[in-house]
């Protein structure tokens, strides 16, 4: 029988990281860019777009579950998951750039036509994401090892956000030459390109090792029902969501933040004056967080190692939840203390996001002791129904408050819409980081709990193998 609780090779963390770089040159713009996208290039109005954002993410998040059904169900050479990012990566490129063309339509003739490439682009999401995520879970049965991995997962994630948010906007001013929207075009052409080439790199250097126990029959109900009486899962799933909006509320709100509350600055350097844009000023806000997003990631590990997960996660979630809200009292032209405070929020939620994902594959885990059956698939993707979800309602929240503080874009803004723009990047989104994390008090999986489900299912495997 062989290892499947083996280390894994440096080669291999690494192979299977880069995927998430993949997914995050798409996923930042999404969560960061697609709206003031939308709003102020693509001419969207805010409510429209609120309206989308809801109908389109919800059908959206439907597909995952499904998604994760069938390739649990997938039997290839390759394994169950790895063959989705060899056939699927390039048709999400393809369509995630005709996502970001701008057509010469009418106001309907747009939303009907952002309707169906957001839609589409989503779907191909899913159908590379879904795979991948569920490939950590079987890669190795140890549970030390897949948080170590989660580690690598997520500095490389944070640097395909970092490589987003550093140079889209001056990616969009290069190809464009003035023109944003053959700038888009272009810029997510070029980031599409290199998240392709990324996808191979993950089928070619990861393997799949833990399988569902031999005698498991394909059970699609049985399936769901495990999962809904999955206690574990279900916590982080509701926390998931709460993060989501947290973060999708507030990064959506950057771009709006800096464009209209702090507007282009002047600072004093050396004896002379310089003008910040507000390209370079949105740019260092990003960067500057996600180079702390990835110091948290690297060090996860030395946070865990003696503290339950769960802790870690809710603490973490609430402190940057309360930092994020203290944006509300902030002085604008004291620019020294907001990106500090937003370095010290992101390095903190770097460490979320790690161990966001680590448990759901400790639910995995869970699932098998307890009910027997083993889903790595269905669970995966459940996990990213709840990210979606989360997405959802924070992208719609996002277009809800513009909307409703009477937002108009690229225009001097009204009192109403600043303040808008001001509770959008701070209050708003701080509610539903704090809840997130408060209901980490209910989770069930403490460190030692996870050490002796791994023993057990380790004998369990074992006795199997010898059995046949």
């Amino acid at each position: 029988m062989p290892n499947i609780a083996e280390k894994l090779s440096l080669k291999e963390k690494i192979g299977y990281a880069v995927g998430d770089t993949a997914s995050n040159l798409y996923f930042q713009i999404v969560m960061s860019f697609i709206p003031i996208f939308y709003t102020d290039v693509f001419g969207l109005p805010a409510a429209a777009m609120s309206v989308m954002f809801l109908v389109t993410r919800l059908w959206d998040a439907v597909n995952d579950p499904i998604m994760g059904m069938i390739a649990d169900r997938t039997n290839t050479r390759w394994g169950k998951y790895r063959p989705y990012l060899l056939w699927v990566s390039l048709p999400f490129v393809i369509v995630s750039v005709l996502t970001f063309i701008t057509p010469e339509f009418q106001e309907t003739g747009k939303i009907i036509y952002a309707y169906l490439t957001y839609t589409l682009m989503m779907m191909f999401y899913t159908a590379v994401n879904v795979p991948y995520s569920a490939l950590m879970g079987v890669m190795t049965a140890s549970n030390v090892e897949r948080t170590k991995l989660s580690s690598f997962r997520f500095v490389a994630a944070f640097a395909g956000q970092l490589t987003v948010q550093s140079t889209i906007l001056y990616m969009v001013k290069y190809f464009g030459k003035g023109d944003d929207a053959t700038g888009w075009q272009w810029a997510v052409a070029a980031l599409g390109g290199l998240a392709f080439a990324l996808f191979l790199v993950v089928f070619f250097t990861t393997k799949e090792r833990v399988y569902p126990p031999k005698e498991q029959k394909a059970d699609f109900k049985q399936d769901l029902k495990d999962l809904f009486l999955n206690k574990a899962w279900i916590i982080i799933g509701l926390a998931t969501v709460f993060q989501l909006i947290f973060i999708v509320m507030r990064s959506s709100s950057v771009t709006y933040y800096v464009k209209y509350y702090i507007g282009e600055q002047n600072i004093s350097l050396f004896g002379s004056e310089h003008q910040l844009s507000i390209e370079f000023l949105t740019t260092v806000f990003f960067t500057s967080g996600s180079v702390a997003g990835i110091i948290g990631a690297m060090l996860t590990n030395r946070f865990v190692k003696n503290i339950d997960k769960r802790i870690i996660y809710g603490g973490f979630l609430v402190t940057s939840s309360l930092m994020g809200a203290a944006y509300y009292i902030m002085p604008v032209e004291n620019l020294f203390l907001i990106y500090s405070v937003n370095i010290v929020l992101t390095f903190f939620f770097g460490i979320v996001s790690v161990l966001q994902w680590a448990m759901y594959t400790d639910t995995a885990d869970f699932g098998e002791w307890k009910f027997g059956r083993r889903a790595t698939g269905l669970i995966m993707a459940a996990s990213l129904f709840t990210l979606k979800l989360g997405l959802t309602l924070g992208g719609a929240l996002v277009g809800w408050v513009l909307a409703t503080f009477s937002f108009q874009p690229n225009v001097d803004q009204t009192p109403d819409a600043m303040e808008g723009i001001l509770l959008m990047i701070s209050i708003f989104p701080a509610i539903f980081g704090v809840i997130g994390g408060a209901l980490m008090y209910w989770y069930p999986l403490t460190n030692k709990k996870l050490l002796e489900i791994e023993a057990e299912l380790t004998a369990r495997r074992v006795k199997s193998s010898e059995a046949t």
